[in-house]
């Protein structure tokens, strides 16, 4: 159900209509809340959902996923093989416990990414040993071929997230490589998208985040259109909101970037930065996320001088984070592509003017231009820097922008929509699988 539709008809407790709570079980292979979206999805998701009064479980791997109160979490363990600070390790003998665990390390020896392929296998034989305890299991975009099987292998029908297809990160890294050896490194990475891509094709229920991720998945994994609904996520707006208490910080500029990747698009905005200062001496940069110590970004910062002019914070809570944004004049998304772009939307909630690309689905989150966003071509610096000199001395326009980008949010974006939505392809799952419906 899209959210227009769930506009339309609002729907109040998971009793509304007769119905009867879902027993759910909610997979995630990875739930850092403080890297990806991943960990937020799962965490916002998952509250909504018992607040409708549906009983939810998340089953899930290192880094383990933070959760509200209510919403227990059922570990299961990987091997961790990148936590810091000894990323790429190789585990003792002591620490092996199957051929499962033997496969994680082989593939992570061999260059490539093991743990949707590991993850999907120990939530297969947990989800058998559990056979009765859910009506329904939802997967976070693990996409493993231990997930196949339909109810006789996991206990329960599965609806499968697709935020966007990896396929478009592959091919962004592959375009940024420098030489064959950073070219064939990052196809061996990316070698479990093959395994995702055939997996997707054979799921009978697929929901994503924007039309724009929808047309991609038909496009690069070949599902079939039918198959795929669009529930849009957002922000959880009670606490993205704006605070006057909070004093805004002249020339303070705020984007969330989880990797030193292509597509995230930084160092675009940060040679934006640089262009920007010869007009605009107080003009900084706050970035949410872990500083690389190499790299295309933190070489942009030491070619361009910038030392000082660009902060990167990690780990920081929830109400640490809201403020920050609050203090900032202006939030950047300068993504080259993003599935939705929850930054966008939780910016846009704390009544902060957002500067965006026009990468993938950002525009179906952002708006038009010059109405709740002031919009550019993604990876244009030049355009990037003009847009954000423009709100930086423009105090009328940001107070415009940010009020507009605010109502937009409240409007459409926000995890209870999200929840309800979710919960009406559950239920679809749910009523083809009594039914012995193929598709």
């Amino acid at each position: 159900m899209t959210a227009e539709a769930i506009e339309a008809s609002p729907r109040q407790g998971a009793a509304a209509a007769g119905d009867s709570p879902l027993r759910i079980a909610l997979l995630t292979y990875k739930g850092n809340p403080f890297c990806g979206g991943q960990g937020v999805y799962v965490r916002h998701l998952s509250r909504e959902l018992a607040r409708l009064g549906h009983t939810v479980e998340v089953i899930g791997s290192q880094p383990y996923p933070t959760l509200d109160e209510g919403v227990p979490l059922t570990e299961i363990s990987s091997l961790d093989l990148y936590r810091s600070p000894d990323p790429f390790r190789t585990p003792k003998r002591g620490e092996y416990r199957d051929w499962i665990d033997a496969l994680e390390v082989a593939t992570m020896w061999t260059g490539g990414f093991p743990e949707p392929l590991t993850f999907s296998l120990r939530a297969r034989r947990l989800l058998a040993a559990r056979r009765g305890d859910f009506d329904v299991v939802h997967d976070n975009q693990t996409l493993g071929y231990g997930l196949l099987g339909g109810p006789r292998a996991i206990g329960a029908p599965l609806v499968t997230t697709i935020h966007h297809p990896i396929t478009v990160d592959r091919q962004l890294e592959l375009d940024a490589a420098a030489d064959w050896k950073r070219r064939a490194s990052v196809r061996r990475w990316y070698a479990f998208t093959n395994m995702q891509k055939k997996v997707a094709r054979r799921l009978p229920s697929v929901l994503t985040v924007s039309g724009t991720s929808r047309q991609e998945i038909v496009d690069h994994l070949g599902v079939r259109e039918d198959r795929i609904k669009v529930v849009h996520i957002g922000a959880d707006t009670d606490l993205w909101s704006p605070d006057p208490s909070v004093a805004e910080v002249p020339g303070r500029i705020v984007t969330t970037s989880s990797a030193d990747v292509p597509l995230k698009g930084l160092v675009h905005l940060i040679e934006a930065l640089a262009k920007l200062r010869t007009e605009n001496p107080d003009a900084h940069l706050v970035v949410v996320g872990k500083r690389a110590e190499d790299g295309p970004v933190a070489q942009a910062i030491e070619r361009y001088g910038l030392d000082g002019a660009v902060e990167f914070v990690k780990g920081v809570s929830d109400a640490e984070l809201v403020d920050l944004y609050r203090s900032a004049q202006v939030a950047c998304v300068p993504s080259l592509y993003e599935g939705f772009s929850l930054p966008a939307a939780e910016g846009m909630a704390t009544g902060t003017p957002l500067v965006a690309t026009t990468g993938g689905a950002i525009p179906e989150v952002a708006g038009p231009d010059g109405e709740t966003c002031l919009a550019v071509p993604p990876g244009d610096a030049g355009a990037l820097s003009a847009a954000l000199g423009r709100v930086l001395g423009d105090p009328e326009l940001r107070a415009r922008l940010g009020a507009a980008g605010r109502e937009r949010v409240l409007s459409r974006f926000t995890w209870a929509r999200a929840a309800q939505g979710t919960a009406e392809l559950y239920r679809e799952a749910v009523a083809r699988q009594g039914a012995g419906v193929r598709r």
